[in-house]
């Protein structure tokens, strides 16, 4: 049986691999999200420039959620296991907010909205409500998942970086997966009863689709945790008394966890924020994009402008699915890339500039199809328009593979370099991700707005921080330490 750096056995590849399928679960919802809620939210009447306010909830609960899950699941003695309680209720929660977001529609006609007006306010409430418990439930899945894929490798720092390639790889089989069916235009017939007064047939996809998510997400997640045993952690130790010795408090726990980080995974932080940014602005409006700027249609306009608008949504899901693919084999490869090029932090400098150049594509693209429409009207744009969006789509699936595993294989061993618990470590780690996405959904729409130039800004932003990033991480960013480097005595997982 293999050991890991700590002397512990590690798990079998298998373990590691069902562990790592909860992410295809969590990444179909996400991947639904993304492609399907920015424009039904503006059909339920919420201006474009405010659409991006929604999506405050989800790095405000990653912002909380996820440390706080991690300090609590490093610490749980729980005969369930550390992770997996978490990991549990987070798709129990799930299941909640599905139905709230597939069926705000219907409980907002019921709460008494009215069916011919343009802005549905209780549908609206509704939906951020069950917006909000899905991102917090998404949060306690993840940050326990990742934390069970460390404590699964025992320290081993190659197999915790293949650990986080198979999470990567899963979450793109879980795009794949999603945006293939965000682009089923006539989804709502495998389940008729969807299609209400209320809701019509784009919302009725949607509910479909998030209802199929609830299944494959119950699915990998009950396998997972019964296959997948935890080592159960004792009990805190007894004080004289006979008392259980108090845990640390989550607020001093956390400001000891900044206050002894080491200056890596400051860099770390660092380049994952300007990471992150650079990210953030096509995940929020990509399909918006190429409804909008690439197919000239309207959320909110003519019911011609709809339809295009409605293709270009469409269009774009198709354009995810790609780059799912993409970065699914992509995620299998980082490992050998990242020896052939000298390290995985000068793999990560190479594919933020490969992101850089595509968000900066976005413009000719784009200039191309305003001035096809110049000349033809609101139409779809021709073939090589929408050839040269989708390739953009394509191509950006491999920087983004290695967004969703290296920041967070690094985490795991530098934190395990320092004896930390890998909850609460990639728990922090979450931070610099969800601040820069805070930061662009407060600014980018206004942005937009202000230059009256669709999301090219926004996406312009985003080419720049990932030229930063990538500078960073070349230039400043020290390689991790070597396995023999490490104290055997230094237990990963925060065992």
């Amino acid at each position: 049986m293999e050991h890991g750096g700590n002397g512990e056995a590690m798990a079998p590849l298998w373990k590691i691999i069902v562990v790592a399928s909860i992410a295809a679960g969590v990444q179909f919802g996400w991947a639904l999200q993304l492609s399907l809620l920015t424009p039904y939210v503006q059909q339920l009447g919420v201006p474009h420039v405010w659409a991006s306010f929604i999506w405050f909830c989800g790095p405000i609960s990653g912002l909380l959620v996820q440390p706080t899950v991690g300090y609590f699941s490093d610490r749980t003695t729980s005969r369930f296991g550390r992770r997996r309680p978490f990991i549990v209720v987070g798709a129990g929660f799930v299941a909640v907010a599905v139905f709230l977001i597939g069926f705000a529609a219907d409980l907002g006609h019921m709460a008494g909205d009215s069916l011919h007006a343009s802005m549905k306010p209780r549908a609206v409430v509704i939906f951020v409500i069950g917006f909000w418990i899905l991102d917090v439930a998404n949060n306690m899945l993840q940050g326990p998942c990742r934390a069970l894929l460390a404590d699964l490798s025992a320290n081993n720092h190659k197999r915790m970086r293949v650990a986080n390639s198979f999470f990567s790889f899963f979450m793109a089989v879980g795009n794949v997966t999603g945006y293939a069916v965000g682009s089923v235009n006539n989804l709502y017939k495998f389940l008729p009863f969807t299609t209400t007064v209320a809701c019509d047939i784009y919302c009725a996809n949607l509910k479909t689709s998030f209802l199929i998510d609830v299944v494959v997400l119950l699915v990998v997640t009950i396998t997972a945790v019964t296959l997948v045993k935890e080592t159960v952690v004792p009990s805190p130790k007894e004080l004289p008394n006979g008392d259980a010795a108090p845990m640390t408090p989550f607020s001093k726990e956390v400001t000891a966890a900044f206050n002894n980080l080491s200056k890596p995974m400051w860099l770390l932080y660092l380049v994952t924020a300007l990471n992150w940014i650079a990210w953030f602005p096509f995940l929020l409006y990509d399909t918006d994009w190429m409804g909008a700027d690439v197919y000239g249609g309207k959320a909110q306009g003519t019911s011609e402008e709809k339809r295009v608008y409605d293709l270009g949504v469409h269009a774009g899901a198709l354009g995810l699915m790609l780059n799912a693919v993409v970065l699914a084999f992509s995620s299998l490869l980082i490992e050998p890339l990242g020896k052939l090029v000298g390290g995985v932090k000068s793999w990560w400098a190479i594919v933020n500039i490969i992101l850089a150049i595509g968000l900066f594509c976005t413009i000719p693209v784009t200039r191309m199809a305003e001035a096809y429409r110049a000349t033809h009207g609101i139409v779809p744009p021709p073939a090589n328009v929408k050839g040269g969006a989708l390739s953009i789509f394509a191509i950006l699936g491999i920087p983004l593979s290695v967004t969703f595993s290296v920041p967070f294989a690094l985490a795991s061993i530098y934190s395990s370099s320092a004896g930390a618990g890998q909850g609460l470590s990639l728990g922090i780690v979450n931070i610099a991700i969800v601040v820069p996405q805070m930061i662009v959904a407060a600014i980018s729409g206004k942005l937009d707005e202000a230059l009256g130039a669709g999301n090219l800004p926004a996406f312009v932003m985003g080419g720049i921080a990932a030229v930063v990033s990538a500078v960073v991480a070349l230039f400043v960013l020290p390689n991790p330490p070597s396995q023999a480097s490490v104290p055997v005595l230094m237990a990963g997982g925060g065992h």
